[in-house]
């Protein structure tokens, strides 16, 4: 789902300037938000005011610790230290939850537990990917609302049992929480229900890879056939730049790959 056929040329233009000089950068994936409006909200036929209000609701979230007081607030700065630990791959996932429409609200009442589980449901991520083919190297959840700390240090106990959460070896705790007693707010009126509490999980996890492989494979169509490129050269800029582009986005994509492999020989030197 793009606003522009060009969109792929676009997203890898803009990724290849600014990757060097980017920290850390939250992928959002249009199709992704459109299915979660779908399924979890009955919106039939979703509109971007649709999907710019559930991407609000998560940017709130990870801003919440700048506007109100918290018992263990997470500064903006606590991401990029917590998440990223090589210098390119800085491109967490964003799940959040719960995600649920008025009428299902009044049924459903959610605890601590389970609203952390959902966030390793692929149906609440904003980007299309299946963590569980994938590792995680670090996972940031912050809650608002109703939340202590005892429910949250149990919930993830549990979920360090999971086989279907796996780590990369070198990073085995991998937990990094935010406590933020505001509750989230939503906009009157609108398709998302008021709850007493929420989470929203930033993960950078190797299965992001994915969604990098799914963009590059749609440049490759268009600029095999070298579609639209006349535009952009009529703006001023030289063809060899698509070709650029498209080498750093395929070097990313190593980059993901590399980090997942280290960690399965790591993983296979052990059991031997």
């Amino acid at each position: 789902m793009a606003t522009s056929v060009v969109e792929p040329y676009n997203s890898i233009l803009t990724t290849h300037t600014t990757l060097e000089h980017t920290d850390c950068a939250f992928m959002v994936d249009n199709e992704a938000i459109y299915e979660i409006c779908q399924r979890n909200l009955d919106v039939s036929r979703p509109t971007y005011t649709h999907l710019n209000r559930m991407i609000a609701q998560a940017v709130s979230s990870i801003t919440a610790s700048l506007r109100f007081a918290g018992s263990l607030n997470v500064d903006l700065n606590e991401f990029q230290t917590n998440l990223v630990p090589y210098p390119r791959i800085h491109f967490p996932l964003i799940t959040y939850a719960p995600i649920l429409s008025a009428k299902k609200a009044y049924h459903e009442q959610l605890s601590v537990s389970e609203i952390t589980t959902a966030c390793f449901d692929i149906q609440n991520q904003m980007v299309k990917c299946d963590p569980r083919q994938g590792k995680y190297m670090a996972c940031c959840l912050l809650y608002r609302g109703d939340v202590i700390a005892k429910d949250v240090s149990s919930t993830i106990a549990h979920l360090k049992t999971k086989k279907t959460i796996q780590f990369v070896d070198w990073c085995p705790t991998g937990f990094k929480v935010g406590i933020n007693t505001s509750p989230p707010t939503v906009i009157p009126g609108g398709e998302v229900a008021k709850v007493h509490r929420a989470v929203c999980m930033l993960s950078n996890t190797t299965a992001i890879g994915e969604a990098w492989s799914r963009l590059d494979h749609k440049f490759d169509l268009m600029y095999a056939k070298r579609a639209f490129v006349h535009w952009y050269v009529g703006e001023g800029m030289e063809e060899g730049e698509f070709s650029e582009a498209r080498e750093d986005l395929a070097a990313l994509e190593k980059d993901y790959e590399e980090v997942a492999t280290d960690s399965n020989v790591a993983e296979i030197e052990d059991e031997y």
